[in-house]
């Protein structure tokens, strides 16, 4: 198998390029050249298989389970601004090819949209896209998201985890890591304890 040096990729990414070539071409090119890239070795991580994205293009879901302070919104700014979008988003596909769902990001995707100065690509934001197909799985990704981070409010997982009735409370408590008393306790703190009615928690609950 040949091998390449960091050198000889640069010159061929080099050779790509004219002076006058907009910039705006460069995500199309860079997704592409990406996406082939995983499809000839799919065993990377998601997060090694990020996109730039259209802004208009993402979507927010209706389901934010996450809040952020003025001071902590702030200082994710000043963040973005010195650093740079160091942590992409998350998203799904959409009903549409060219659509995309909100899955993790809130506030970084909020700040870029509305701040064209931290878009260090015009229009365009890093995303990592994963499928989720349907409305509970992408709101138990969001809440493993922000539960990963220390992030999640007790009131708003509560919530959440109340609009997924298509699946079992164990479905829950497997897809969000819980055991069923810390399912019990999220409902009972929220005075949403009523939806424990007649449902039988022992070893041999479905």
């Amino acid at each position: 198998m040949e091998s390449f040096s960091s050198t000889s990729i640069t010159d061929f990414f080099n050779a790509l390029s004219c002076p006058d070539e907009k910039i705006e071409n460069w995500p199309m090119f860079y997704n592409h050249v990406l996406r082939s890239l995983m499809s000839v070795s799919p065993i990377f991580p998601p997060v090694s298989q990020l996109q730039l994205l259209p802004i208009n293009a993402i979507k927010n879901n209706q389901y934010n389970p996450n809040k952020m302070a003025t001071p902590e919104s702030k200082l994710l700014y000043i963040s973005i601004e010195k650093d740079g979008m160091t942590m992409p988003i998350v998203v799904t596909h959409g009903e549409r090819k060219d659509e995309f769902i909100l899955i993790d990001g809130f506030h970084r995707y909020e700040l870029v949209k509305n701040n064209q100065e931290l878009q260090q690509i015009k229009g365009y934001i890093p995303a990592v896209i994963i499928e989720k197909s349907t409305l509970e799985d992408r709101m138990a990704s969001s809440v493993r998201h922000n539960v990963a981070r220390g992030a999640h409010q007790v009131e708003l997982s509560s919530s959440l985890v109340m609009q997924m009735k298509a699946w079992s409370k164990r479905r829950i408590c497997t897809e969000l890591g819980m055991d069923k008393d810390e399912l019990l306790r999220l409902k009972q703190v929220s005075g949403q304890a009523e939806y424990f009615k007649n449902e039988d928690f022992s070893s041999a609950w479905e």
